[in-house]
């Protein structure tokens, strides 16, 4: 969390388990700072309160694992694309 520097990536891609802090408390913690970076949750977590918690929050996506490389990569063309492309960050950060 402390090393986001606004533009360098266009996308992240976060687990909700994650050592010290969950993807939720990233995606929350970057929506604090009025970052509109799309944020892609990948999870096995099926519990409809952190699916409503993290798109609440302003998940782009929440997707339940096992996700599909075309299901992923779908989701995070459309993310690109309400960005504008890959603009001037750096390339897409995964996570998880």
């Amino acid at each position: 969390m402390a090393d986001y520097v606004p533009g360098r990536f266009d996308c992240l891609i976060a687990d909700v388990s994650m050592p010290g802090h969950s993807g939720l408390d990233l995606l929350e913690h970057l929506r604090r700072l009025g970052s509109s970076i799309p944020v892609i949750i990948v999870t096995a977590d099926r519990n409809t309160t952190t699916r409503t918690r993290a798109m609440s929050s302003g998940a782009q996506a929440y997707l339940t694992k096992p996700v599909s490389s075309d299901e992923l990569c779908n989701h995070l063309k459309a993310a690109l694309r309400d960005v504008g492309g890959l603009g001037g960050g750096q390339g897409t950060l995964f996570d998880g």
